[in-house]
């Protein structure tokens, strides 16, 4: 048996996602098919406990939506150089750390060479982001993720309103004992800015993001005891 979030938009009041913890059957190896297997397992669940439609958002998706909007795979362009670059580059290449970082560079790479390169594990301790000039803080501990990663969604317009007809979001990946950022829970919040209508004024900058999110963060239960990498 094994344990994942589904993330549920809320739909009124505070913008944000309500986590639901499900235990379901694991099927153990790493093939696609046997991941296949447990996100079914998950969904299941889910829909027992009268969920509806619920979107696997990771490359081992069933759905080709939930694989374009693996971090990996959904992208980001610049509006003034028409830069193209994923979710994933643009979050490991904006890391800043004691002793070296951000290294751009990685914003040009692969989004599985960029989440394994050495650097990361050599320059110290993470102490925070800095994306186009612009520093974000270590804390709440999925802001600097959640903003670039809905800010890409948004302006991938066709991703962008296929995800408005589901209910809920997971990640069979994610295992929130060991990681703090997860697409599914980006996802979610982006549908919650949609439904109660404040995506614009939350998107204006990274300060109203925050502002408008910030009864969500305060609750979060990631942002409180865990030690793990934000990577």
């Amino acid at each position: 048996m094994a344990t994942r979030p589904l993330f549920v938009p809320k739909k009124c009041g505070e913008p944000g996602t309500e986590e639901k913890l499900l235990e379901f059957k694991w099927h153990p190896g790493m093939a696609k098919s046997q991941k296949q297997k447990s996100i079914s397992e998950l969904h299941n669940v889910a829909h027992d406990l009268g969920f509806g439609r619920i979107l696997e958002i990771s490359s081992k998706s069933k759905d080709e939506l939930g694989i374009k909007l693996s971090a990996f795979n959904l992208v980001i362009e610049t509006k003034k150089n028409k830069n193209i670059f994923t979710v994933e580059t643009a979050f490991q290449g904006s890391k800043m750390f004691s002793r070296g970082g951000p290294y751009k560079d990685l914003f040009g790479m692969d989004s599985l060479a960029a989440k394994k390169d050495i650097r990361l594990k050599e320059s110290g301790q993470l102490i925070g982001f800095e994306f186009f000039g612009k520093s974000f803080p270590l804390e709440p501990r999925t802001y600097f993720y959640d903003w670039i990663y809905i800010n890409a969604l948004a302006n991938n317009k066709e991703l962008a309103e296929e995800v408005l007809s589901f209910v809920g979001f997971t990640d069979i990946e994610f295992n929130s004992k060991k990681s703090i950022n997860c697409q599914a829970h980006s996802v979610a919040v982006y549908v919650s800015l949609v439904k109660i209508g404040v995506l614009k004024e939350a998107l204006s900058s990274p300060e109203d993001f925050l502002e408008i999110l910030k009864f969500h963060y305060e609750n979060q239960k990631r942002n409180i005891g865990i030690q793990d990498s934000l990577i």
